[in-house]
């Protein structure tokens, strides 16, 4: 991590230098807020994923409020979040290479610990290590449920795979994981729903099939959130793995929320940046280009400007399109929404975490760059 500060606790925001990560303290406090009314009458347990934030203050903020523990995608970010104090997490992808098992069945010994498999090969590479290291290792058979990623077919494959899981000495049969990621950014309620009920399908045939072997599922993990309240009421669900309601991005923002029972997040996560020149009465430059904030979901939203949109972006540079009313400066400051959140917040060392129009607290993103 870098050691530079974009900015001092009690610094008004103005003074903040660009381009800067900015977190809306109260806008991110009303979303855990909204994510927890949603839920309050569901007997369902909540695991954030931390692939979003990648920032163990934020992890544990969110498990004093009643979340289980965070999923993690690499064995690195589980790391960084158990460094950070967090006691529980479930690596929601497959772990392959011996020096990546090495670690992640050390890193068992010093918290809660799961892991995912699709493959008979890997579940043995995967009871190897955790024999060697002297740990028992948990780990959750991923069903395909229709994202066509990782995952092994549902039914009778995923039944034999469950099944030499629980064969291993080492290892512990802990569930299911079924993620349907393709349904999360379908614009229509009834696209999503849709998918996440033939994803319950594909759930249901496999957990009927377990029993009939005589295997115990303990849990079936999934979901996000763009999709959680359908796999919430599904009665096939026991965890949901939201994870980009902390911020909301400009590509979650595109989706249709009306009647899903999924709350309208807000916008709390900001790329500050600076107008650096204005060339043309239709155009302006702020210093944000693709180092500073991901354009693999679209292009950043300038945030409350009239008439300015974000246009073109490159290495250093954020070009914006400005119709005739637009009052934009050399020298001003903008906020502008990240097209999708999880790659920009990689990009950052720090969240500075803005209140009332000042610094309250930067907060480490510790996990940042944690890519093995």
């Amino acid at each position: 991590m870098n050691a530079y500060r974009p900015a001092e606790i009690g610094m008004p925001l103005a003074e903040v230098d660009t381009p800067a990560f900015l977190l809306d303290l109260d806008a991110f406090e009303r979303n855990l807020d909204r994510l927890d009314a949603s839920l309050a009458e569901k007997k369902i347990e909540v695991r954030p994923h931390a692939k979003s934030h990648q920032c163990p203050e934020i992890a544990l903020r969110q498990i004093a409020r009643g979340a289980v523990g965070v999923c993690c995608q690499k064995v690195s970010e589980a790391e960084a979040m158990v460094d950070g104090g967090v006691p529980d997490v479930l690596v929601a992808n497959e772990v392959v290479g011996a020096p990546k098992l090495k670690r992640l069945a050390a890193l068992a010994k010093r918290a809660r610990l799961a892991v995912c498999a699709d493959d008979a090969g890997n579940v043995a590479a995967l009871d190897e290590a955790a024999r060697t290291a002297g740990v028992k290792l948990d780990v959750l058979v991923e069903v395909n449920v229709g994202a066509n990623r990782c995952g092994v077919e549902p039914g009778e494959p995923a039944v034999r795979l469950a099944q030499s899981v629980a064969r291993s000495k080492n290892l512990r049969f802990a569930g299911l994981q079924a993620y349907q990621g393709a349904a999360q950014h379908l614009r229509q309620v009834d696209e999503r729903r849709a998918a996440i009920e033939a994803a319950c399908a594909r759930v249901r045939e496999t957990t009927g099939l377990l029993a009939k072997a005589g295997i115990a599922c303990e849990k079936v993990t999934g979901a996000g959130t763009g999709s959680y309240m359908f796999e919430a009421v599904s009665g096939v669900y026991q965890e949901l793995q939201v994870g980009s309601y902390v911020f909301m991005d400009v590509d979650y923002a595109r989706n249709d929320w009306t009647e899903s029972g999924i709350p309208r997040f807000e916008h709390s996560l900001f790329v500050w940046s600076t107008v650096m020149s204005r060339p043309a009465p239709d155009r302006a430059v702020v210093d944000a280009g693709l180092k500073a904030s991901s354009v693999d979901s679209g292009m950043p939203r300038v945030w409350e400007v009239a008439g300015a949109e974000y246009v073109k972006a490159s290495d250093e540079h954020g070009v914006l399109k400005l119709d005739g009313g637009a009052r934009v400066a050399v020298g001003d400051k903008l906020k502008l929404i990240p097209g999708h959140c999880d790659p920009t917040v990689n990009l950052y060392d720090h969240y500075v975490c803005v209140r009332g129009g000042r610094v309250e607290a930067l907060w480490p993103i510790t996990a940042r760059g944690a890519v093995w």
